[in-house]
């Protein structure tokens, strides 16, 4: 009876020994799930969010953490659909028990997740999604952008347009939550800055349209002076394949936010169409700074390419979180929230601050136009002119309106 008695009393404390280690070893980690598309054309621009954060991720972990805890993440594939990305988020939040939700370039998606973030108290960290609405008049406590919107796309297009001689206009693009938004952005802020500018007419086409050539058929028989195009993520390469093609970018000068840059242009080598005005947050060769440079040989050196903007996204998200728990001195997420507000890092492109009011990241902006260039397979931007976080950010009282406030 001894004998069996003091095998079980090893056993019992073995036992309990290795139950209490479970959750106190899990406590040890910062959980962020990640839900983006990771199929189709849009993965061109979310792969790049996604690795530039593990590199981040991985550099924070070798030096030790966050307050004693290591980020660890995983990823879930919404294949641009928000019935299979809202599912996961959910997903997410109930069995993975996520600190911290991060994602998506679909911005119907964003403002799904974003209503469930706020009814579960989970922060939501938006990296690619465009819609103004986000952070304007859908914002709320839990949601930060790290990404552009499209009201900040759309002064920047059209501060850079109002100075073009162009005043007959067309508009075409997506007919979802981001298309609308940046058309919306861009020609409401032109008419603004340059008063004699007509709207000749619009097309709208389904996301995934399979030939755009009808639409710019139609386009160039009205005869604009140029025409604003508002695609988002899965059409932005299609379309400048097909304008390419069908010699729409020789016809008639077009604006489309994101047509400079690199997730944009590398799918297409040097069959992408020249002369294509665009706006972006971040180019590899610019701005020629050490920190930029730094940033695109560590990021070469892992993934063996040159990084998109994305990346920018994801690396400067992996900072703030690590500045955010060093700053609240505790794993918690109201005061996680608390930190953030107003915080500011060095990125890529320089400080960015994380505005306090509406969470947005006031990023800059830069405009400039396709072109080949020597020693690239691809087409750049040239010309590039850089438009302030602070000239391009929506005024608090312009969200306090959106809110109904």
């Amino acid at each position: 009876m001894k004998k069996l008695s003091w095998i079980t009393v090893c056993f019992a404390v073995v036992l309990a020994v290795l139950l209490a280690g479970v959750p106190a070893n899990a406590a040890k980690t910062i959980k962020v799930g990640i839900v983006d598309c990771y199929s189709g054309p849009a993965s061109t621009y979310t792969n790049d969010v996604r690795d530039a954060f593990k590199l981040a991720v991985d550099k924070i972990n070798a030096d030790g953490g966050v307050l004693g805890r290591k980020i660890e993440f995983t990823t879930r594939d919404s294949k641009f659909k928000v019935d299979i990305g809202l599912s996961a988020a959910k997903e997410l939040i109930m069995r993975e028990n996520v600190d911290i939700l991060m994602g998506t370039i679909n911005s119907s998606l964003a403002l799904a997740i974003s209503q469930l973030a706020k009814k579960e108290k989970i922060p939501f960290l938006v990296t690619f999604s465009k819609s103004a609405k986000i952070t304007g008049a859908k914002g709320h406590r839990y949601v930060f952008s790290f990404t552009e919107n499209s009201a900040m796309a759309g002064k920047a297009g059209a501060a850079g347009l109002a100075k073009k001689p162009y005043t007959k206009y067309w508009i075409a693009g997506d007919d979802y939550e981001y298309g609308h938004a940046i058309a919306d952005g861009v020609w409401n802020n032109l008419k603004k800055m340059k008063p004699g500018v007509k709207l000749l007419g619009q097309s709208w086409w389904k996301v995934g349209e399979p030939d755009f050539t009808p639409y710019i058929t139609a386009i160039l028989a009205a005869k604009p002076d140029a025409v604003i195009i508002a695609t988002g993520g899965r059409d932005c390469v299609p379309f400048l394949k097909a304008a390419k093609t069908t010699g729409f970018n020789e016809k008639v000068p077009f604006y489309m936010h994101t047509a400079t840059e690199l997730s944009t242009l590398k799918p297409l080598g040097l069959n992408a169409p020249e002369g294509v005005i665009g706006t972006s947050n971040y180019f590899f060769y610019y701005p020629e700074t050490k920190e930029n440079r730094a940033f695109v040989d560590k990021f070469k050196a892992a993934y063996n390419r040159y990084p998109a903007v994305g990346a920018v996204y994801g690396f400067m998200a992996a900072d703030f979180i690590k500045k955010a728990y060093e700053k609240a001195g505790k794993i918690n997420t109201e005061k996680f929230i608390n930190a953030l507000e107003g915080l500011t890092v060095s990125t890529p492109v320089g400080e960015v601050t994380m505005r306090a009011y509406d969470h947005q990241a006031m990023l800059p902006m830069f405009m400039g136009t396709t072109k080949k260039a020597k020693g690239y397979d691809f087409l750049i931007a040239t010309d590039i002119v850089i438009i302030p976080g602070k000239e391009v950010m929506p005024s608090i009282k312009e969200i306090k309106k959106a809110r109904g406030k």
